[in-house]
């Protein structure tokens, strides 16, 4: 007999419905799964049999053939465990079957029965949706990230039994339900504050400038001056999250499996910060089955490289196309993987080997070849995607002894939220442009206009410091933000002053 239960399997982000086709004949007992499985899926045939066994139910002795279509895509993980399980089930008339093509399951067997979570549940709720599907059955710990997607009835199942009976009656249980209000409320994270950073205020309004235009900052000072701090930070000040944003940044950590049991949305912006020995497969994505990188998974947030010349220069070269298109791709033999990577980079260094140049206290000991040598490992072409650079000197004493006196988070972000609010409005008849870092030229010539005074003032600028032409761009989209800030139409030649002094990291001005 055959029986058809369908599944999923994420193919990057997304996913695609499985149809898991279930066959039994009257021959020699065997168990085989044909359509490309991979080690985990193989492994699949002894946890069914011994999760159908210590349910209590009855596994056919016959030649049992599970098919996973489409057959030319490679299955991985371990989330048709249950519809194998059920498809055997119903081939062999112990488990109802009426619901089957209206249901898509999910789930992980254990050896007694019970389920366990399994990663990308919220992109296979999408596609189940998208699909037609009007049924969900999901292990316990993933029902709320699935029960996101509206117009699909989600079942949460402990144990295989408890899916048995869903299928059999689904009048008898209740859908999980969610209120979306509840979980995307705001949750601010009340370990870090910008109020409690002393001192550091011209740091401050430059990370209040990233966070208004989007745009990449560096941060080069001594050790001890509190560049992780102000980059720790960095998520509190940025403007609210929107709920697709939410649900795009769920359904990536999703899929990396890096969610909590039963939790349902990351709420927050993320802030991931890789240690400096993480490879290239680590930073962008890839591996044997891809899965997202770091730069994905700070999609929509923060990512902070600490020490930034200490990262080898192979990893920190292949930033530059998700620093330029926002996205990764990842290409195999077989197949090739985008993954979005919408991130602020926020990044850190020492100006010099012992990192004490250029300080008051005089204690650097380095040579300027050192201090070549040592910046040389940060490439032109990746400093000229970074938008601003701004020093952080050492905090005297008089200050970290004071109380703190700046600005709490919480008043920056609503001048962030206003200025992006701005941006909004300006770019609303381009499609896919939502802030100031992310113009290209066409735009600067229409939104970045200046005055002769502000001509003449750049001009000056660029011949002295030999700037680039990518980063006279950067300025003027940092002059546009500022302007944004000052709720001003007009970018003025106080604009673009402020966004010039953001350049102090350029190669011809930082070694004279």
């Amino acid at each position: 007999m055959l029986t058809h239960v369908f599944s999923a399997a994420t193919h990057g982000v997304d996913a695609y419905i499985v149809d898991v086709e279930a066959n039994l004949d009257s021959q020699v007992p065997s168990f085989t799964i044909v359509g490309l499985p991979e080690g985990a899926v193989k492994e699949s045939r002894d946890r069914v049999i011994a999760a159908v066994k210590n349910t209590g139910l009855y596994f056919p002795l016959r030649r049992i053939t599970i098919n996973l279509a489409p057959a030319d895509i490679r299955k991985e993980g371990s989330a048709f465990d249950l519809p194998m399980a059920v498809g055997i089930l119903a081939a062999s008339e112990q488990a109802v079957s009426e619901n089957l093509p209206h249901t898509v399951l999910v789930g992980e067997l254990s050896l007694d029965g019970s389920l366990r979570s399994v990663p990308g549940v919220l992109s296979m709720a999408v596609t189940a949706k998208r699909e037609g599907k009007r049924m969900m059955i999901v292990p316990s710990d993933n029902v709320q990230e699935a029960a996101l997607v509206e117009g699909l009835e989600v079942y949460a199942a402990k144990n295989l039994d408890e899916a048995l009976d869903i299928l059999a009656n689904p009048a008898g249980h209740v859908p999980h339900a969610l209120n979306l209000a509840d979980v995307f409320a705001r949750h601010v994270d009340d370990t870090v504050d910008m109020f409690d950073v002393k001192g550091q205020q011209h740091v401050k309004r430059a990370l209040e400038v990233a966070a208004a235009g989007g745009h990449n900052v560096i941060m080069i000072g001594p050790p001890g001056s509190g560049k992780t701090m102000l980059a720790r930070c960095m998520p509190t000040i940025l403007p609210d999250m929107t709920l697709d944003e939410a649900l795009s940044v769920t359904k990536i950590h999703s899929v990396a499996g890096q969610m909590e049991p039963g939790q349902a949305l990351i709420a927050t912006r993320p802030f991931r910060s890789p240690h400096h020995t993480i490879s290239d497969a680590g930073l962008i994505g890839g591996g044997t089955y891809p899965k997202p990188g770091e730069v994905s998974l700070a999609h929509h947030g923060v990512l902070f490289l600490d020490e930034l010349p200490e990262f080898k220069r192979t990893v920190l070269e292949v930033l530059r196309q998700p620093l330029e298109d926002g996205r990764v791709t990842i290409s195999r033999a077989a197949t090739s993987l985008d993954y979005p990577a919408e991130f602020l980079l926020v990044a850190s260094c020492n100006p010099c080997p012992c990192g004490f140049f250029g300080d008051a206290s005089g204690k650097c000991t380095c040579t300027p070849q050192m201090i070549e040598r040592y910046m040389s490992k940060l490439s032109g072409p990746l400093l000229d995607r970074i938008d601003i650079h701004v020093n952080v000197p050492a905090v005297p004493y008089k200050e970290l002894a004071a109380d703190p006196t700046g600005e709490r988070s919480a008043a920056i972000r609503e001048r962030v939220n206003r200025a992006r609010d701005i941006q909004a409005q300006r770019f609303r008849e381009r499609e896919g442009l939502f802030c100031n870092a992310r113009m290209v030229s066409r735009d600067l010539r229409t939104y970045c206009r200046i005055d002769d005074q502000s001509h003449e003032l750049l001009r000056m600028a660029i011949q002295k410091m030999g700037l680039s032409a990518r980063a006279h761009d950067r300025i003027l989209k940092v002059a546009r933000t500022i302007a944004d800030l000052d709720g001003s139409a007009q970018v003025t030649a106080r604009h673009v002053a402020e966004a010039v002094q953001y350049r102090s990291l350029d190669r011809q001005l930082w070694l004279r």
